[in-house]
C-alpha cells in the first residue's frame, strides 16, 4: 500500500511544481494554443495559451511509478509497464499533433488517417504484448476474452480478433478524451475521478487475488499484478490532481492531445488489464456521452443534408451556446462523472457480494 501512495503523492507534487516550469517554458517560446473558430466566441480569449501540458502529466507519472518502487524497492511488473508503454506511446502521438499545431499556426494538427494509424500501431502491438508473459498459474497481463466485471468465457476471441477488439477500445478511450477536452479542467477533472475509481478497483482485486493463498476461491480475480495497476491508476489521478490547479478555469495551461490522447489510452489499458471493459463505459460515461454527441451529430447532419441535432458539439459546446457559463458546464458536467464513478463502483462492488451469497 505503501507505494501506491506514495506513487499519487510524488504525481501530484511532480505535476503542482512541474507544470508552472512548464507555462514559463511555454510562454517564452510562444507555444501556445489556436482555437477553432467556429466554436464559442468566448474561447477566442483563449487563443495563445500554452499547450502540450500532457507532458508533465506524463514524465510525473513515469517517475513517481519508478521512484515509488526505488524508493519501497518493490519490484516491477509487466502489467504496469505495458500500460506505461501504452500511456506513453500516445502521449508521443498526441505531441506531433500537438506540435503539427502550433508549427503550422493552425487549430488542426496530424491528417486523420495519420492519427489513426498510429493509434492502431500502438494499440495493436500492446495488444500483442498483452497476451504474452503467462506467469507460473498462466495468467497474462491481458485475457482474449471480452470482459465487463470480469472475462466473460463465452465470448473468447481468437487472439488476432481479441487484439483488433482491443485497438478499437484504445483509439475509442483516446479519442473520447480527447473530445472532451474543450473546457478548463473538465477531461483533468474527469480523468482524476475514473483514475482514481480504478486504483480502488486494483486495489480490492489485489486483496480478492487467485494469486494470494489466503483468498483463493471460487470468486477470486484472475487479474495479473493487480496491486502494481493501482500503483499506476493512483499516480495518474495524483498527476490529474495536480495538473488541475493550474488547468481549472481560467487555465493557465491545456493538456493539448498530448495529455487527452494518453490519458484516454491508459483508461483503456486499465480496463483491460483489470478485466473491467465494458464496466469502463459505465465509469468513463462522461467521455462516452460527449463521443457519442458527436456521432450523432455528424450522421444526422449528413442524413439530413445539413441540419443539427445540437447547436455544437462536443456538447459541452451545445450548453454553452445555450447561455450556460463555462464553469457551471464544467461542473455539472464533473457531477454527472461523479454519479457514473459511484454507478460503476457499485455495480463492481455489488457483483462480488451477490457472487458470495
Amino acid at each position: 500500500m505503501k507505494n501506491i501512495l506514495l506513487a499519487g503523492g510524488l504525481a501530484m507534487v511532480g505535476t503542482l511544481l512541474g507544470t508552472r516550469i512548464m507555462i514559463g517554458f511555454l510562454v517564452r517560446k510562444g507555444y501556445g494554443q489556436f482555437i477553432r473558430d467556429d466554436g464559442p466566441t468566448a474561447h477566442h480569449t483563449k487563443r495563445g495559451t500554452p499547450t502540450m501540458g500532457g507532458l508533465v502529466i506524463i514524465i510525473s507519472v513515469v517517475l513517481a511509478y519508478f521512484l515509488a518502487h526505488l524508493l519501497t524497492w518493490t519490484p516491477i511488473t509487466i502489467s504496469a509497464l505495458l500500460v506505461l508503454y501504452l500511456f506513453v506511446g500516445h502521449g508521443v502521438l498526441g505531441f506531433l499533433d500537438d506540435w503539427a499545431k502550433i508549427s503550422k499556426q493552425r487549430s488542426l494538427g496530424l491528417q486523420g488517417r495519420a492519427k489513426l494509424v498510429g493509434q492502431a500501431l500502438l494499440a495493436g502491438s500492446f495488444g500483442w504484448l498483452a497476451l504474452q508473459f503467462p506467469n507460473d498459474r498462466g495468467y497474462r497481463p491481458a485475457s482474449t476474452a471480452i470482459s465487463f466485471l470480469r472475462d466473460i468465457s463465452w465470448l473468447a476471441l481468437p487472439a488476432a480478433i481479441a487484439i483488433i477488439w482491443m485497438i478499437v477500445l484504445i483509439a475509442g478511450a483516446s479519442n473520447a478524451v480527447n473530445l472532451t477536452d474543450g473546457l478548463d479542467g473538465l477531461a483533468s477533472g474527469a480523468a482524476t475521478m475514473v483514475f482514481s475509481a480504478y486504483a480502488l478497483i486494483n486495489i480490492w482485486q489485489f486483496n480478492q487475488w487467485c494469486g494470494n493463498q489466503s483468498t483463493m476461491g471460487p470468486r477470486c480475480y484472475e487479474v495479473r499484478n493487480p496491486h502494481d495497476l493501482a500503483v499506476v491508476a493512483m499516480a495518474l489521478a495524483g498527476a490529474c490532481f495536480g495538473f488541475l490547479w493550474w488547468n481549472a478555469k481560467p487555465a493557465k495551461i491545456f493538456l493539448g492531445d498530448t495529455g487527452s490522447l494518453s490519458l484516454g489510452a491508459a483508461l483503456a489499458g486499465l480496463a483491460i488489464m483489470t478485466r473491467t471493459e465494458f464496466l469502463l463505459v459505465i465509469l468513463g460515461a462522461l467521455f462516452v456521452m460527449e463521443t457519442v454527441s458527436v456521432m450523432m451529430q455528424v450522421g444526422y447532419f449528413k442524413a439530413t443534408g445539413g441540419k443539427r441535432i445540437f447547436k455544437m458539439t462536443p456538447i459541452h459546446h451545445h450548453f454553452e451556446l445555450l447561455g450556460w457559463n463555462e464553469v457551471t458546464v464544467v461542473i455539472r458536467f464533473w457531477i454527472i462523472c461523479g454519479l457514473a464513478v459511484a454507478t460503476g463502483l457499485g455495480i463492481f462492488y455489488a457483483e462480488w457480494v451477490v457472487g458470495q451469497q
